[in-house]
């Protein structure tokens, strides 16, 4: 089965999502292999945050993408026919194209050639703003390219003796395939010392007992508007694809207890594999987060809500972080009438409803969170001496008003409520074993 539409020129498509198409310096073609069932609306959305029009599209349902052209011979006859009445100036691919994949289609049909790994690299690139996440975006921009740079000297190939492996066209590709790999190692480095001095911070953080939570979900679900209701921050918030890439995080109480929230790099589904690697210490925060957060927008349809679920899933899967606890928050719930209240009630019971644009269920939040980590909790009775003033402080940074003290002949007697694995760090100053001298 087979379908295709496409736009006139100086029209907009009824379902584009970028500029009007008429007046777009970039107007795209979408072209997929998709299973029966799916659509490109996400293509459609990561398009419009790049700034491009869509003026048509053509979905070819197959089992698999052909090897050489991605789409079948024939169907690529009636897409660049297509492209010629839609005015279009490129074509944007569902998927990773292959470096061959992407020659063909070019060759055959006449305009650049663009894949989905490549529009989220350039979105990416537009949003990074710390010096990490340009050094992140320039990582995963240079591996992607790696392998596309032979068909940047095919001109010069037809120069050399040899059959692709001698004369000038084939010094130029090794030399622009060194400088790129030279270039890619002193990224690593870099971010190495980045992650490093992360580390660093973590274990300043760790020393001071203080659970960390971890917001995680899908790209526009709302994670940063939520991070500001709760810690009372003024983090940026835009309607568009990935417009937090850097990690940012800050303090909360909750019944007088503190908490770190993180918020990370939102995900999507099929993200590519160059961005993972590339954003693999911002993604440490999750991996090692006390409690994640797990965000989503309650205001789609069920079926796509389960496949954001799922694309959250799988990615944190990848980096590790897959059998960290959850709390699912159903966010935008000021957008749900009282039937789709009721329904995604009733399909997840477990998950606490949310509007963080609005406050809603934010107390209901917090009290579930606190529920999250009281499970962990130990009761302790320490005796602590006199000269330990510094622990006496930490302990009450972390137990807050769970914390009572008792001052005695042979030092302070404190009474808490601890996780524990905070417990154990104070377990040689418990009264049921030996005394501290």
């Amino acid at each position: 089965m087979q379908r295709s539409r496409h736009g006139r020129t100086g029209e907009s498509h009824p379902n584009d999502t970028g500029p009007k198409a008429g007046r777009a310096k970039q107007r795209a073609f979408c072209i997929s292999a998709l299973p029966e069932g799916d659509d490109l609306s996400e293509l459609h959305e990561l398009l419009r945050t790049a700034g491009v029009a869509v003026v048509g599209e053509t979905v070819q349902h197959r089992e698999h993408p052909h090897p050489n052209s991605y789409l079948g011979p024939g169907k690529l006859d009636e897409v660049k026919e297509d492209l010629r009445k839609a005015d279009a100036n490129v074509v944007a691919c569902d998927d990773e194209l292959s470096p061959r994949q992407e020659r063909n289609l070019e060759q055959l049909l006449g305009v650049p050639v663009v894949d989905r790994t490549a529009i989220i690299l350039d979105i990416f690139a537009g949003h990074a703003n710390s010096s990490e996440g340009k050094l992140q975006v320039e990582l995963a921009q240079l591996e992607y390219n790696l392998a596309r740079m032979r068909g940047l000297w095919t001109h010069l190939e037809r120069l050399g003796g040899g059959i692709g492996t001698r004369g000038p066209g084939e010094s130029q590709i090794e030399t622009d395939r060194r400088l790129a790999r030279d270039r890619i190692s002193a990224l690593r480095r870099r971010l190495e010392h980045v992650q490093g001095s992360r580390a660093v911070m973590r274990a300043e953080r760790e020393r001071a007992h203080i659970p960390l939570i971890a917001l995680a979900g899908y790209t526009n679900a709302g994670k940063s508007t939520l991070l500001n209701r709760m810690t009372g921050a003024e983090v940026g918030v835009r309607d568009r694809l990935f417009h937090t890439l850097d990690p940012t995080t800050r303090s909360l109480r909750i019944d007088g207890r503190p908490y770190l929230l993180t918020d990370t790099v939102g995900f999507i589904r099929k993200l590519p594999h160059q961005l993972v690697d590339a954003f693999g210490a911002t993604l440490e925060e999750t991996k090692i987060a006390d409690l994640i957060l797990h965000v989503v927008d309650a205001s789609v349809d069920e079926d796509e809500m389960i496949e954001m679920l799922k694309a959250v899933d799988d990615v944190l899967d990848e980096i590790g972080a897959g059998e960290q606890p959850r709390l699912l928050v159903l966010n935008k719930a000021d957008a749900l009438d009282e039937d789709r209240r009721l329904e995604v009630g009733l399909r997840h019971p477990n998950a606490v409803l949310v509007s963080a644009l609005t406050g809603g269920g934010i107390d209901e939040l917090g009290e579930r969170i606190q529920q999250e980590f009281e499970r962990s909790l130990d009761d302790v009775e320490l005796l602590l001496p006199y000269s330990e003033g510094a622990r006496l402080a930490e302990l009450h940074d972390v137990a807050g008003d769970f914390m009572e003290r008792e001052d005695t002949a042979d030092g302070v007697v404190v009474r808490a409520r601890l996780p524990r694995t905070i417990a154990e760090r104070y377990s040689r100053y418990s009264v049921n074993g030996a005394r501290p001298a």
